[in-house]
């Protein structure tokens, strides 16, 4: 797929998702984490089949988020609509099903499966929101490295280690993270950041995926959050 697909969501503005800086190297990134890094550290992930699953499996709505970690946009997403919904996740009103896309990572030039990789390794540590979100939040100018990555899980306590780090470097997952990428393109969605509400995208149109108060009104006119 080409990143020109993602305009097909938010009227062009997504055409450059990823933007122009791919081959430009990753040391121009600062690495950061998420103000809910504390509240993320207790929630459980596990995967099912292509997908990540966080949150109780007893929640009472799932939604779909489909996001490629070198998309500029899905950072944009992650650090408003993303926080709402992790929000809802740890207070049990919903659980969110990833599905990690790399359709920016034309022969390895943003480093999207490196990242997705990585992240398949930390749904194993047990830290895989907290690490997805750091992961967004300190996307690269340039392209996604086996270094920076590891300098991101230094951030998240408790997930470096042995089988971590060798994971990061062996891309141990890239199978999965090829399944992960199938899997999003079977849902014929046409670009990312995307939300799926029962099938349906939810908060493209209107931009208020990336306005946390705009996206909590969007989910609350679906009833998600209310009970």
């Amino acid at each position: 797929m080409a990143a020109v697909a993602a305009a097909a969501l938010l009227g062009g503005a997504v055409a450059g998702c990823g933007g122009g800086d791919q081959g430009k190297p990753a040391a121009t990134a600062v690495v950061r984490t998420s103000p809910l890094a504390d509240v993320l550290a207790k929630l459980p992930a596990k995967v099912e089949g292509a997908k990540v699953v966080v949150g109780s499996p007893d929640a009472p709505r799932t939604v779909q988020v489909l996001v490629d970690p070198r998309c500029g946009y899905c950072a944009r997403f992650e650090e408003a609509g993303g926080e709402v919904l992790l929000k809802l996740a740890a207070d049990g009103k919903v659980k969110v099903e990833y599905l990690l896309a790399s359709f920016l990572d034309r022969d390895g030039a943003s480093g999207s499966v490196k990242a997705v990789n990585a992240l398949r390794a930390s749904v194993d540590a047990g830290r895989f929101a907290e690490y997805h979100a750091a992961v967004f939040a300190s996307q690269p100018k340039g392209k996604f490295t086996d270094e920076l990555l590891l300098e991101i899980a230094d951030k998240v306590p408790g997930l470096r280690g042995p089988a971590f780090d060798a994971a990061v470097a062996e891309t141990a997952y890239k199978e999965w993270a090829g399944e992960a990428e199938k899997a999003f393109e079977a849902t014929g969605v046409q670009g990312t950041p995307a939300v799926l509400v029962e099938g349906r995208p939810v908060g493209a149109k209107d931009g208020s995926l990336f306005d946390a108060k705009a996206f909590t009104a969007t989910l609350a006119g679906l009833g998600i959050g209310t009970a």
